[in-house]
């Protein structure tokens, strides 16, 4: 259903804080032209947490628009509050989107079973394709492989973007979920061996700015070309490091300015990146050949 490089969008922003609709679907267009294969508006990438409902919408629809159907949307549509998430995955739904993003519920620290009544609950009030997006090291709790294999049996459930960077975890899964189960890596250094251990695709913090190489890595790994795409993770390493030397989405958002993709405001609690990360942000780049 998704596969390859697909992309954790940043929401553009003026330097006064505003959403700039103008260079978010410049930035959508040139992900399509670059060769990405799905796009992700207003995950937390997308600093959903500090962008108000309309803006969220606004977003969804923005990407939705520039996408033109030339490769699927999966909207954000999580949140810690199970009715919230609701609302967001059911406008996803009426802006045309292909897919929600639902992340674990944060703060909450729910049980297993809390989890699964979360998923469920809305997987059964909105008839869109839900991936559930597993990232423990901010949501505090991990979903497990039991619980995941319940959820995958309802038809509207149809994938994880797992963020553990645990490289048994899609073996476990893949056994339990079975293989048209779509697992999604969230986690942009270990995305070779995670194709390998039965991963489909990558939903990437770096194809924000690495596009074209991050598809030409999937796609030498699907036509058998492994040297050819450990070639492309080994040069994009430093990138990788450098996007989450501090929290993101500020490396990357800095790192995206400097391409001309908007500004790297990010929205308070978020601080600017301090300059030594400026630093190795440039660097980074540069060394990849992103930035000449």
């Amino acid at each position: 259903m998704f596969k390859g490089s697909l992309v954790a969008l940043i929401t553009t922003m003026t330097p006064d804080g505003k959403l700039d609709e103008r260079a978010f679907q410049d930035l959508v267009a040139w992900q399509v032209a670059e060769g990405t294969q799905g796009l992700i508006p207003v995950g937390t990438t997308g600093e959903s947490p500090t962008l108000s409902h309309a803006e969220h919408q606004r977003v969804v629809e923005m990407c939705v628009e520039a996408a033109g159907g030339r490769v699927p949307v999966i909207a954000g549509a999580g949140s810690n509050s199970t009715a919230e998430a609701v609302a967001l995955a059911q406008h996803a739904k009426e802006a045309g989107a292909d897919a929600a993003l639902v992340v674990t519920p944060y703060y909450n620290k729910p049980t297993q079973e809390g989890l699964y009544l979360h998923f469920s609950t809305i997987a059964d009030a909105v008839d869109l394709p839900i991936i559930i997006y597993n990232i423990p090291p901010r949501s505090v709790i991990d979903m497990s492989v039991e619980t995941m294999a319940r959820l995958a049996k309802h038809p509207n459930i149809v994938g994880v973007k797992d963020a553990t960077a645990n490289l048994t975890r899609p073996l476990h899964t893949r056994a339990a979920c079975g293989p048209e189960f779509c697992q999604l890596s969230g986690e942009d250094h270990t995305v070779v061996s995670f194709l390998a251990a039965g991963g489909v695709g990558c939903i990437s913090v770096t194809a924000n700015i690495a596009p074209r190489l991050l598809r030409e890595m999937h796609d030498a790994w699907a036509e058998g070309r492994l040297a050819d795409a450990m070639a492309i993770q080994d040069r994009l390493l430093p990138v990788h490091d450098a996007m989450f030397c501090e929290s993101s989405p500020g490396p990357v958002k800095y790192a995206a300015s400097l391409l001309g993709k908007g500004s790297d405001y990010c929205r308070p609690p978020l601080a600017p990146i301090a300059e030594a990360s400026r630093a190795r942000v440039r660097n980074a780049l540069s060394g990849a050949g992103l930035l000449n």
